[in-house]
């Protein structure tokens, strides 16, 4: 599953991008509000982080305003996916910048119709909010399993992009549900790179790491399990012993015989 950041700021981008696990970006009018600047230079900053599909969100309520923000976010940068919500001026200006050769983002889809009408009109990406289902006491992780059954069975070309990540279960359930993608703040990201038992393991290690240390700073002697074991030495070599002469008698010679 890719993960994609779900932010305008830059210095989030730039941190998680460092990580090694950046595939993408998206951003909203909402999240663009909290830095500010112009739209089109943030959105040319985040498409030098990453190579990765950069989401840009229309503003327009008609057609025809959607299709021109969507082709003028499109020649930022050649990653730039135009976002545009589900609607019925959405599905023509999807269709009509699929006819373009341009990416689509389909947001703020609810149920599993509504992502099914944008992959056939062309939308490359199709997001499904499950934090704000769950908001209203339905299953917002439903609509992301039903979505990629109907792509997979189907063999619709586009992505389920599950989105409104609010924790870390989010996360676990939707990469469990064949989700292609899932967007997330960088807070879920941090909660998914903590547990007590690594914070307690990590400071486990550093206390005996520095014990060691101070010990040996102050001479003390090398505890016995960290000593070498002792080399035997060399057995000696046998030098080759003279092996004792055979004693032999001699016969008495026949002078001696006669006396």
């Amino acid at each position: 599953m890719k993960i994609f950041l779900d932010t305008a700021d830059v210095d989030e981008i730039a941190t998680v991008a460092r990580w090694g696990i950046l595939d993408g970006v998206t951003t909203n009018p909402t999240l663009f509000s909290k830095v500010g600047g112009s739209y089109d230079d943030i959105l040319k900053r985040i498409c030098d982080l990453t190579p990765g599909p950069v989401s840009a969100e229309v503003v327009a309520a008609d057609a025809d305003g959607m299709v021109e923000e969507g082709t003028h976010f499109a020649t930022l940068a050649p990653n730039i996916v135009v976002k545009i919500p589900m609607s019925e001026p959405g599905l023509e200006a999807m269709s009509r910048l699929r006819a373009d050769g341009i990416k689509t983002n389909c947001t703020l889809i609810f149920s599993a119709n509504q992502g099914l009408l944008a992959a056939k009109a062309g939308a490359s990406l199709l997001s499904p909010f499950v934090g704000r289902l769950d908001d209203i006491n339905e299953d917002g992780m439903t609509v992301v399993r039903d979505l990629v059954a109907i792509v997979e069975t189907h063999a619709l070309e586009t992505e389920v992009l599950a989105a409104s990540i609010r924790h870390p279960r989010h996360m676990t359930e939707a990469a469990l549900a064949g989700a292609h993608v899932a967007t997330v703040p960088i807070g879920v990201l941090r909660k998914m790179i903590e547990h007590p038992l690594t914070t307690s393991g990590i400071e486990a290690f550093r206390r005996d790491w520095d014990a060691v240390q101070g010990a040996a700073s102050a001479g003390s002697p090398t505890p016995p399990a960290a000593r070498a074991p002792a080399r035997k030495p060399p057995a000696a070599k046998r030098s080759a012993a003279k092996q004792p002469a055979k004693r032999t008698s001699k016969k008495p010679s026949r002078s001696a015989r006669r006396r």
